[in-house]
């Protein structure tokens, strides 16, 4: 384990051992925090570079999911409610709907009034999150919070906002849609703060793709020109690298004790 400020990082040679490694050590939070407390909170991240800690984790018996509420951290404005691309979508056929949750709060995209639906979802976050599984996007944004809309002081928990280029170019690379156009250009999306509220951060982040994401994430200053690099801020957050996403980081890491 290396750590960069008070972000600590594992980096395993595949993505299929880094998830799998991610699950474990979230399982065993979960568990632990169930001892203290009768139920929890969870937000999660719906993408493909979730996929290996999202199924590793599903398959843990050992987790009473019957005492845990889920999140999503983002949704796209305006997708058809049945689209597969829909992150609500995607997590209820990858976890939502295998486990037994608690409970289940959807993000709704297609509301009639969006800054409504913002407001929902936010009064349910202010009853406390304890955990947040989530990644690194290709511009470094967390949920969609690209450079251009991130606000490390943001006052709201949930907004719209406008997807840069780079994140909806990144949609089309991760094979989610098959041309630009069709990714949408407005989502709802939890906010820095939002995400940072959680007591525990476990961020997943695999992929040749990610390498610069990873890079600028622990080397740049901590500033909204690089949203991912306020994760070293928090206290209890903890990045899951492969090398192909370290790749560029090896040497600088290396270096540190």
């Amino acid at each position: 384990m290396k750590q960069v400020d008070k972000l600590r990082i594992h980096t395993y040679e595949t993505r299929q051992v880094m998830g799998a490694a991610a699950a474990a050590m979230a399982g065993d939070r979960i568990r632990q925090l169930l001892q203290q407390q009768e139920q929890l909170n969870i937000v999660f991240a719906a993408a493909p570079s979730q996929q290996e800690f999202l199924e590793a984790l599903a398959a843990d018996k050992g987790i009473e999911w019957e005492r845990i509420n889920a999140f999503h951290m983002d949704e796209y404005i305006g997708l058809d409610a049945a689209a597969p691309q829909g992150f609500g979508n995607f997590l209820k056929d990858r976890l939502f709907a295998k486990v037994p949750f608690r409970s289940v709060h959807y993000l709704n995209g297609n509301a009639a009034d969006p800054q409504a639906e913002c407001e929902r979802y936010a009064a349910l976050l202010r009853q406390g999150v304890d955990m947040v599984m989530m990644g690194i996007g290709e511009n470094t944004h967390i949920a969609f919070n690209d450079p251009h809309v991130a606000d490390f002081n943001d006052p709201q928990l949930v907004k719209v906002v406008d997807l840069d280029y780079a994140c909806r170019q990144q949609q089309v690379n991760d094979g989610c849609f098959e041309t630009f156009a069709q990714v949408p250009t407005h989502a709802l999306t939890l906010t820095v703060p939002a995400l940072l509220k959680g007591r525990y951060l476990f961020c997943v982040v695999p992929g040749p793709n990610k390498a610069a994401a990873v890079k600028h994430t622990l080397f740049d200053s901590i500033s909204e020109k690089y949203p991912s690099t306020a994760l070293r801020n928090h206290p209890e957050a903890v990045l899951f690298t492969d090398k192909d996403s370290a790749a560029l980081s090896f040497d600088r890491l290396a270096q540190l004790s």
